[in-house]
């Protein structure tokens, strides 16, 4: 079974450089290698649902600019099923510089977002034959968040299951929530929005009952290497990480989350699918580029390796 996903997100054209550690304030570096290339977590989001055996629909904004040409060439070439590939006249398509550290594998980021930033209402409604045609609505917070929660009310007025990757992180979200069916912020998100520091899986399970009792459903906070912790208004369940040779974790939280997204629209359980999520985002962190995707049979793979 292939279910239907549409994902409204961004898309940015990443700039990276590899440095042996991050630079100190004011410290210049010599980066060992760099190159630039297709992301945004809304573009990333979707190559991973599609990779993952989904069927996509991926709604974004560019520029008139050069990385619009790119942006456009990338997603047309891309397993990504179908585009609405909106335009704004006066902001550039969006773009972000990455620092990671060879060391780690860890990575900083600045986002401009650009054309990300001009999505309208209008340009939503006018998606209303999409969304009526989709199982699940997945959106992060790289876009204009009026326009994101106009298509959340779209969305469930439309019958679909909302997932939310509340990323980068805006407390205007909160009184979203009630309107959200699964939330999955990170570590550091899950903290600004429970109000509480989370330093292992007990305390992520309490940040976790924290924000479901704000009116969401159900809650997965992802902890990198320490797995993930799974809030279903119930019960907690802890997922562990699975063993990955860590090269770049730049697009792990968008890995899951595209993996996540497609597990739930071909039928699976919120916990199954979020193991095969969790799976899938231990075979992205091995891969340099926060675009470079594993495909479903290699997550099965390691699925089924770990059983």
């Amino acid at each position: 079974m292939t279910g239907k996903v549409c994902v409204v997100g961004s898309f940015n054209l990443d700039v990276v450089a590899r440095v042996s550690r991050f630079p100190a304030p004011g410290e210049s570096l010599i980066a060992t290698g760099s190159s630039f290339g297709a992301g945004g977590k809304g573009a990333n989001q979707a190559l991973a649902a599609a990779c993952a055996g989904a069927e996509v629909h991926f709604v974004t904004k560019l520029g008139t600019d050069t990385y619009s040409d790119f942006a456009r060439r990338h997603l047309q070439a891309s397993p990504i099923h179908s585009l609405s590939l909106l335009q704004s006249a006066d902001q550039p398509t969006g773009n972000a510089v990455i620092y990671v550290a060879e060391s780690t594998g860890e990575n900083t980021v600045a986002v401009f977002p650009g054309a990300n930033n001009t999505l309208t209402r209008e340009e939503i409604d006018a998606l209303l034959p999409v969304l009526n045609s989709a199982d699940i609505l997945l959106l992060q917070l790289e876009n204009n968040l009026d326009a994101l929660l106009h298509a959340i009310m779209l969305a469930k007025q439309a019958g679909l299951t909302v997932v939310l990757n509340p990323a980068p992180y805006s407390p205007a979200i909160s009184e979203w929530l009630p309107k959200v069916d699964i939330l999955t912020p990170n570590q550091s998100e899950a903290s600004q929005l429970a109000g509480v520091t989370i330093t292992d899986t007990d305390s992520a399970a309490a940040a976790a009952r924290k924000i479901a009792a704000l009116g969401v459903p159900q809650v997965i906070i992802t902890l990198g290497a320490q797995g993930a912790v799974l809030y279903d208004g119930e019960q907690v369940q802890i997922l562990p990480a699975f063993t990955a040779q860590v090269v770049d974790t730049t697009g792990a939280g968008d890995a899951f989350n595209g993996a996540l997204v497609a597990a739930l629209a071909r039928g699976e359980t919120l916990s199954r699918a979020a193991t095969f999520a969790a799976a899938y985002a231990s075979l992205a962190v091995e891969r340099m580029g926060a675009a470079s995707m594993p495909d479903y049979n290699e997550a099965l793979q390691r699925l089924t390796e770990s059983e």
